[in-house]
């Protein structure tokens, strides 16, 4: 599933081509994604309007219309979006595409239809952001996550440190590969409780993070399947990858094996000696 660096690696992407641009047609395949949103809605909202900026929160594209309407697109696990010079046709997957007003064209492709289109109309879109991103904790690159944050909203709890850091209500866009590697470069096992770690270093837990998704957007994102950025070319970060889908392979700083374990459903990659799990606070 694409996370929040690859995210961020489509938006920039996208963008010298969309800003400023009018969409002047639309496409929409007849097969339903996670959300039912209809050609429809789409072409009265999106026809004749003009993007004028495209944001991402957490991990969606949020594409912002001169007439306040908002088109918001998430990836889900293979869904790509891409853009695409004049007259290339379409391929087997693309659900949804914009023709722009240079006959440029911006399309969804997703063979897995596990992506969602959501389009908010002028008069609702200011109410309907607030309520769709209104659970959603703070941006892991923005000042709204500190370390306070973090230790604060860890009391009294002992959920494992992986899955809090996974939880989109505690921070956003932290998904399976960057917590794997930010607790490995914390030296925290993935079960560590919440509650025995300390306000210092929930404060180096956020440097860390800040520093791992600053690289992976730097070089373009994690391939592991099949994530392209917007010019369809893929990410280079899994090289620098040190224990993410790594099990067997030595450590790269005390030569250990790496080990796997499955966390409420997703696997999860450590070095038992790096990473040892604590009961008192660390």
């Amino acid at each position: 599933m694409p996370e929040l660096p690859e995210v961020e690696v489509t938006r920039l992407g996208l963008l010298p081509h969309v800003i400023g641009r009018r969409i002047v047609d639309i496409y929409r395949s007849p097969l339903a994604l996670r959300d039912a949103v209809t050609e429809t809605d789409l072409r009265r909202n999106l026809r004749g309007a003009t993007i004028v900026a495209l944001d991402r929160r957490a991990k969606y594209l949020i594409f912002r219309l001169n007439t306040g309407a908002v088109l918001v697109v998430h990836l889900g696990m293979t869904g790509k979006l891409s853009i695409f010079e004049p007259h290339r046709s379409k391929a087997k997957h693309d659900h949804f595409a914009m023709r722009l007003d240079d006959d440029w064209e911006v399309r969804f492709n997703d063979a897995r239809r596990f992506g969602t289109l959501l389009i908010w109309p002028p008069e609702m879109s200011g109410e309907e952001e607030k309520r769709f991103f209104g659970s959603h904790g703070p941006e892991p690159l923005e000042s709204g996550l500190t370390g306070s944050h973090l230790y604060n909203a860890a009391q009294g709890k002992r959920t494992p440190v992986k899955n809090f850091l996974m939880d989109g209500r505690i921070v956003v866009g932290i998904g399976n590969i960057y917590a794997n590697e930010v607790l490995y470069e914390a030296r925290l096992h993935p079960a560590q409780p919440v509650n025995t770690i300390g306000r210092e270093k929930w404060e180096e837990i956020v440097k860390i993070i800040r520093a791992i998704l600053a690289k992976a957007i730097k070089a373009g994102g994690t391939t592991i399947s099949d994530f392209v950025n917007a010019g369809g070319k893929p990410g280079y970060f899994q090289v620098q990858l040190k224990v993410y889908g790594k099990k067997g392979e030595q450590c790269q700083t005390c030569a250990t094996p790496i080990e796997k374990k499955t966390m409420a459903g997703r696997a999860s990659f450590f070095c038992p000696r790096c990473q040892r799990l604590e009961e008192k606070k660390t």
